[in-house]
């Protein structure tokens, strides 16, 4: 690595950190004002966990060795980690470790006791989190060629369906769905939003591993289809309602990015509006379903980022063009369906499909199993009145709002 793809990597992982906040603020704008600060621990306290179980041994068993279902021994306790390429490595992956339990939290809010999310968190790390990281960069799925550049099926997908089981296992919110609960501040959710969008850039073009041309065509692609998303779900959202709004744009805009994830360093040309204008009317459609199937995803994790996370994966074994890049970098993936790769036998399509399937199955089962354990235990639901009350006051003994 040369200086400048050294300090590259070190901005984008403090860019990818950076995330953390701005989650917080985007699902804490969403939540009950009785219940912003319980949303933004919930994603702080993840920055804290994460690193310590990545250090000590998740990092070895996520991202250490090669084939097969879960990585090795080798570097628990950051043993042997002395490069410089191996610091970043650490340091670079330690981030999306941290940011994928807290992009479950929003599924949540308003009735998990903190309590139990302190267990649960470094819980699904190890447990779920690591094991599919390793499939999907190093692992069987890394040796059939499945695509993920940055991260759509290990992180968004992932999460998706783990916050889908979660959600199952701890029920409804006290009223749901017949109570309108409108986001409490707008203005934080946008401005977390911005942050995401933001931090995002360090999230795809990060996953270059360096500064070159892939990382500077997933910077391209995450910008064009930030802005496709947005406006896809203001077009959508204006047709059904009638009305555009403020949190239907910073909707559009993640859940657009959710969808170019796994696509960012493998397409170019118009294919991240593709990706940006399909996930935005999508994911707005899906949100739908948690009303007609009656489970409470309270901030839309499971439409935003388990479909958006679908669509991304499923888009790019479509579309993944070799020839968005100079010459000598293509023979480094499969083609899409759609750009002469083909349909049959061994295509990256079926490769695509088959990769999240797994990881859908995995991460529920997984999810599921450790909810009903954890809920079996020490309980995982709030009181009544606890929830009627709020979590600041009930499970922090604080307030976001003093007068």
């Amino acid at each position: 690595m040369s200086s400048g793809d050294v300090a590259w990597m070190l901005v984008s992982t403090a860019l990818v950190l950076f995330m953390v906040p701005g989650l917080a603020l985007f699902y804490g704008g969403m939540t009950r004002s009785k219940n912003v600060l319980n949303m933004v621990m919930m994603n702080l306290y993840c920055a804290g966990a994460v690193t310590m179980s990545w250090v000590i041994i998740g990092y070895s068993i996520g991202n250490v060795g090669h084939g097969g279902f879960v990585g090795s021994l080798d570097a628990v306790g950051l043993r042997g980690i002395k490069s410089t390429e191996d610091i970043l490595s650490v340091a670079f992956f330690m981030t999306f470790a941290v940011i994928t339990p807290a992009l479950i939290s929003g599924a949540v809010a308003d009735r998990m006791k903190f309590s139990a999310w302190v267990v649960f968190v470094p819980a699904w790390s190890l447990l779920v989190y690591c094991p599919v990281t390793f499939w999907v960069y190093s692992g069987w799925m890394e040796e059939w060629g499945v695509l993920d550049f940055a991260g759509g099926t290990a992180i968004h997908i992932n999460a998706g369906v783990a916050a889908l089981a979660l959600v199952i296992v701890l029920g409804k919110r006290h009223g749901w769905p017949q109570d309108a609960r409108p986001p409490h501040n707008s203005v934080l959710v946008v401005i977390g939003a911005g942050i995401l969008w933001f931090g995002w850039f360090g999230f795809n073009a990060g996953s270059a591993g360096l500064a070159n041309e892939q990382a500077a065509r997933a910077l391209l692609n995450t910008f064009i289809a930030g802005g496709a998303g947005m406006l896809g779900w203001l077009a959508i959202e204006k047709i059904r309602d009638g009305r555009a709004t403020t949190l239907g744009a910073a909707s559009g805009v993640v859940a657009a990015l959710v969808a170019i994830t796994p696509a960012a360093g493998f397409v170019g040309g118009m294919a991240p509006i593709v990706f940006g204008l399909t996930a935005g009317v999508l994911c707005y459609l899906a949100i739908q379903l948690k009303f007609r199937f009656g489970y409470d995803d309270s901030l839309d994790v499971v439409g935003v980022h388990m479909v958006g996370g679908i669509i991304g994966g499923l888009l790019l074994g479509l579309l993944a063009d070799t020839s968005a890049f100079s010459t000598g970098f293509g023979a480094d993936f499969q083609e899409g369906a759609l750009m002469g790769g083909g349909w049959g036998g061994g295509a990256l399509i079926w490769d695509q499909f088959v990769s999240i399937g797994a990881v859908m199955l995995y991460s529920f089962i997984l999810t599921f199993v450790l909810a009903r354990l954890l809920d079996a235990t020490i309980g995982i639901r709030v009181s009544l009145d606890d929830e009627r009350i709020g979590l600041d006051q009930t499970q922090h003994a604080e307030s976001a709002y003093v007068e």
